[in-house]
């Protein structure tokens, strides 16, 4: 190795050294593994130790890295908004490591573009589904002068830009973890998981772009973005956007009653469940109290009869049949409208299609149908999907203007993903998300923890349009 005093290699995933000398203080990121007598550390950790090399002034050869630097002409020349410049600004202030967060149809793909300009570097864009792959492929292609590849979908294509699913990187990341100097997760919020961490930290890329519009997570794990990719360096919320970047937007949420039918069952369902939470000493508020009903519900008759119960007034609070009367009423109010009518369980999904005539995208729907039905509905031919989870993220249907929230989980990210699939700007659009509750039932407190973010404490509530259904408490629901 004559005077280079340490070889660093990529290995499987991870960084190891070769050294000639002995008394050489590995960088801190390495421990010693007796398995093959050198010293090892997690391939993320790459950036800081060619830092850590060169401050300490260590000759060194690097036959770790295998990217490439290109020279990537644009096709297209694409005035930044203000806030796009920003964000590339304090990204590149962050040494090019860190994550923006924009609310969709904000143009998080033009700060990517934008990053990819700047590094010049072998760039892999991961994704969370074959739909959003797809779109990325095709984004790149009519971006780049560039061989674009695709990881994924029956594809394994390496290019100067590579597009592939989070499922994907996991796969081959210990392969190709080498191979890119640039990485950029898109909906990164999905990145924390305990399978797809890896594709971060099995990659050297020095430079990392994460992009999403909800960072936070229900399990408290959004904490290890800064570990994988890097800061939080930019945020801009939808109020903040509306109007002029964005398509304005109101907020109307709708109080339904519980027949009198409904409600006896509702309430003697309730009644069972929440027996078994006091005989069992369970509470639901502590950190592991769902973990604890559900592992105590399978242990006795009565904790299946609870399971049961919390099931039932459940179904009953999200799929009353006042709430189908509001959809009806909606769907006449707004029947020149591209409209996206959201829910909780398929089940309900299934029972809207029916009823009124509305294709259902469920995640049984395959993906030949499901490309049809939202090309119709872009085209217009078709006025109104119903679904329950699977248009939370990744489709790009820019003139639904209308969203109709029946029920849903307590996640504020979905409900902001529900709202950003309304928000695409286009000429005199203005967007509107409705929310449908059943009064004095659970469902009040799932509404008040998903709307429990900045976009809905500070949007405009369509006061009219509230007072204007509000004669829905007041109605006899028990015909």
């Amino acid at each position: 190795m004559d005077s280079t005093q340490v070889v660093l290699r990529f290995d499987a995933g991870t960084l190891v050294l070769d050294q000639t000398d002995d008394s050489y203080r590995a960088p801190a990121s390495f421990k010693w593994d007796e398995r093959v007598l050198r010293w090892r550390a997690p391939a993320h950790a790459y950036r800081h130790v060619i830092k850590e090399l060169i401050r300490r002034q260590i000759p060194y050869e690097d036959r770790a890295r295998v990217y490439h630097k290109f020279d990537f002409t644009s096709k297209l020349s694409v005035e930044p908004r203000p806030y796009q410049q920003e964000a590339i600004t304090e990204w590149r202030r962050a040494e090019r490591c860190g994550v923006v967060v924009l609310p969709t149809g904000a143009g998080k793909s033009l700060v990517a573009q934008m990053a990819i300009e700047l590094c010049k570097r072998s760039t892999l864009v991961v994704v969370p589904t074959i739909d959003l792959m797809n779109q990325w492929y095709d984004l790149l292609l009519s971006c780049f002068e560039a061989e674009v590849g695709l990881i994924g979908g029956g594809y394994f294509e390496v290019g100067a830009l590579t597009v592939t699913t989070y499922a994907s990187a996991f796969r081959f990341m210990e392969r190709l973890g080498n191979s890119f100097g640039l990485i950029i997760f898109d909906e990164c919020h999905h990145l924390p998981s305990s399978v797809y961490r890896y594709a971060a930290e099995m990659s050297i890329a020095p430079f990392r772009l994460g992009l999403t519009a909800t960072p936070e997570r229900a399990d408290g794990a959004d904490y290890q973005l800064e570990k994988l990719i890097g800061p939080l360096v930019y945020r801009r919320e939808a109020h903040e956007l509306a109007g002029e970047y964005l398509a304005d937007y109101q907020l109307a949420r709708i109080n339904v009653k519980l027949s009198a039918e409904e409600r006896k069952i509702y309430e003697r369902e309730r009644s069972v469940f929440r027996g078994f939470l006091r005989e069992s000493r369970i509470e639901l508020s502590s950190i592991y109290g769902w973990q604890m009903f559900v592992a105590a519900s399978a242990r006795s008759e009565a904790g299946r009869r609870a399971m049961q119960a919390y099931r039932e007034s459940k179904r009953i609070a999200l799929g009353t049949a006042a709430k189908l009367r509001v959809l009806n009423d909606l769907l006449q109010r707004h029947k020149n409208e591209r409209t996206l009518i959201f829910t909780a369980e398929n089940d309900m999904v299934y029972r809207i299609s029916e009823q009124f005539f509305i294709p259902a995208i469920t995640h049984h729907t395959t993906i030949k149908e499901r490309r049809e039905w939202l090309e119709a509905f872009n085209k217009g031919d078709v006025l109104a999907l119903a679904t329950s989870k699977v248009l939370n993220e990744g489709v790009n249907i820019p003139a639904a203007s209308v969203a109709i929230v029946l029920s849903g989980s307590g996640s504020t990210r979905e409900h902001i993903q529900r709202l950003g699939r309304i928000l695409r700007k286009q000429p005199g659009k203005e967007a509107i998300l409705y929310e449908v509750i059943a009064t004095d039932t659970t469902e009040e407190y799932i509404s008040q923890r998903r709307t429990d973010a900045n976009q809905f404490r500070e949007a405009k509530y369509d006061v009219e349009a509230a007072e204007e259904w509000e004669q829905y408490r007041l109605r006899d629901v028990d015909k």
